[in-house]
């Protein structure tokens, strides 16, 4: 078990470059991984429970504690990330698939590896936990509704099959983990650390299952769509930084609400993309899965040394 959890530990380290590997290949090899796509519903499933065994009832009692962080927070994810959705897809003229792509990712809540990233920066954990949770028990209603609102205009919305899609991949098996955890943590406690490396691997397999099945149209628009990914990310991350500041946050609650902000659950967006829009619209999903893993380490750590920096001359002046 101790070998198989410092595999685990190893693998959720350097994600980043697993993703780019397994992109890589599924770019210019498509064959070897387009029996993935098909199951990228289970997988994305299976990262949801991953992240709900994660978690206890208990762990929602910060939300009533501190509402008015988490209401902050919240309400940045779902105005900032759909916003800066729609003016990219205008100012660039995507192509209705691309375009509901990529907003798709703004109207998706939180991803979980920016519990990860806010705790390498130093950042306001359980703030960025409670944010990642009630934005994906709001996202039933709330991305359908952003989606159906903004991206309307490029393609047809299916809102109820969306609502259902969420439900069934992202509610149904967060809650399952909550409370098989919640009954039987101490049990199942050497199970529980080896889920990162489950998770990993899913969403692994999940980013090269949409290449695969995208790699001529990724060849042809990925410039563009790359680019696209990488403002919408990093400008995720000032703004959410620059609307915590403005509220005169603290900063590890900053730090934490500009990585939540910026960190999507790209994972849902690709799902959701391939069940309701096509396999071109999953694109955006997929490239956002591999680049915010590495903008997110290279966030976290240049807000920790920062940190560091600050604290060490508040110790000087002592």
């Amino acid at each position: 078990m101790h070998m198989f959890v410092k595999v685990s530990d190893f693998i959720s380290k350097y994600m980043a470059v697993f993703v780019i590997i397994v992109a890589g290949v599924a770019l210019f090899e498509p064959a070897s991984f387009k029996w993935v796509a098909p199951k990228i519903t289970v997988l994305l499933g299976i990262v949801m429970f991953g992240m709900g065994m994660t978690l206890k009832l208990k762990d929602f009692h910060l939300v009533f504690q501190r509402p008015k962080d988490v209401f902050v927070g919240a309400a940045a994810q779902f105005t900032i990330m759909p916003l800066l959705a729609y003016l990219l897809a205008h100012a660039l003229a995507l192509p209705p698939e691309l375009a509901a792509g990529v907003i798709l990712v703004g109207t998706c809540p939180g991803g979980t590896s920016s519990n990860v990233m806010t705790y390498l920066a130093h950042g306001d954990v359980a703030l960025s936990v409670s944010m990642t949770m009630v934005t994906t028990v709001l996202a039933p209603i709330v991305t359908p509704l952003l989606t159906w609102w903004i991206a309307g205009q490029w393609v047809e919305i299916p809102l109820t099959g969306m609502m259902v899609s969420i439900v069934q991949v992202v509610i149904i098996p967060i809650v399952t983990g909550i409370l098989i955890n919640t009954l039987f943590g101490p049990v199942i406690r050497h199970i529980v650390r080896l889920l990162p490396l489950v998770s990993v691997i899913a969403i692994v397999l999940i980013v090269g299952g949409v290449v695969s099945v995208n790699a001529a149209r990724i060849l042809e628009t990925g410039l563009l769509i790359m680019g696209v990914v990488i403002c919408h990310n990093l400008l995720g991350y000032a703004l959410g930084f620059a609307v915590a500041k403005a509220l005169h946050m603290d900063m590890a609650k900053v730090k934490a609400i500009s990585i939540e902000v910026g960190m999507q659950n790209s994972g849902l967006a690709t799902s959701l993309a391939l069940s309701h829009f096509g396999p071109a619209a999953a694109i955006p999903g997929a490239v956002f899965s591999v680049w915010h893993n590495i903008s997110g380490s290279i966030t976290a750590n240049y807000l920790a040394a920062r940190m560091t920096k600050k604290e060490a001359r508040r110790k000087k002046s002592r």
